[in-house]
């Protein structure tokens, strides 16, 4: 059975580029559906959804800036994030490792800069959907909060159209919401064929914003099952379109999980 076309970022917006005062101002607690759930985290959403964590970047100028979600995962060095955080859509460098830091529960981590594993293949020439993951690892482990445990493949959701319940945990927040965090009941509506990389796009109707890509999408019974990548027509407020407007999400699956099994025992 061929593959499926796979989706290239270039299609979509959101990721990881914030816009200018002007573009803010006006976008500000915007949508992407008509409806929209979303709250601020609370403490005890720190506690249900762990490894909750925010990419910090500095900017020319030095000055740290909110990036995008990450995840503390598999043990308390291995931090999951976008590879759009790093790469431009044809795989140009938009950011150095060194410029970046990791903080969750109130505390900076460094990265080892020589660290950051990507999940496009060798030769690849653009950014899609599904390998839109990388892994870095923390030079030293955090010790103020607990990781989100390592995914179990058996527990993989079937391909298709069924509705999943799902609750977007956005750690960044969103630039058109107004709080720091952002927190969503919404739903899985589509599960695409694995592409070329064995890993899955999940279509959901959670609502994002700049920022919030890295976004973990939990399962009712608070397993972390996929990561946001990006959403088509930000802050238009129309209703979810399987083809036209939705958000996309990659599968914790695949070469992905392997390579999370890999970091957890390297950095033991």
């Amino acid at each position: 059975m061929p593959h499926p076309r796979r989706r290239i970022l270039a299609a979509l917006v959101g990721i990881a580029l914030l816009p200018g005062p002007a573009v803010a101002e006006t976008v500000r607690l915007a949508a992407l559906y008509p409806q929209d759930g979303r709250r601020a985290m609370a403490a005890p959403d720190f506690a249900r959804f762990p490894g909750a964590g925010i990419l910090f970047c500095r900017d020319a100028g030095g000055v740290p800036k909110r990036a995008a979600a990450a995840w503390l995962i598999a043990g308390p060095r291995v931090v999951m994030l976008n590879a759009h955080n790093f790469r431009s859509r044809r795989l140009e460098v938009t950011r150095a490792v060194a410029d970046c830091f990791f903080q969750i529960a109130g505390r900076n981590y460094d990265f080892e800069p020589e660290s950051l594993h990507l999940g496009v293949q060798p030769g690849a020439s653009a950014l899609h959907i599904t390998d839109d993951w990388a892994l870095l690892a923390l030079r030293e482990p955090v010790t103020a909060a607990a990781a989100q445990p390592l995914p179990d493949e058996a527990d993989r959701l079937p391909t298709g159209g069924e509705t999943i319940p799902v609750t977007m945990v956005s750690p960044a927040g969103h630039e058109n919401f107004g709080s720091a965090t952002s927190l969503e009941t919404c739903a899985i509506r589509q599960i695409d064929r694995p592409g070329e990389d064995g890993i899955r796009m999940a279509r959901h109707d959670c609502n994002n914003g700049y920022g919030g890509s890295g976004s973990g999408l939990f399962d009712a019974a608070g397993h972390l099952i996929a990561m946001h990548s990006a959403s088509l027509s930000m802050n238009s407020r129309r209703s979810y379109d399987g083809e036209f407007h939705y958000g996309s999400a990659l599968m914790l699956e695949g070469p992905l999980l392997d390579a999370l099994r890999e970091a957890a025992a390297r950095t033991r």
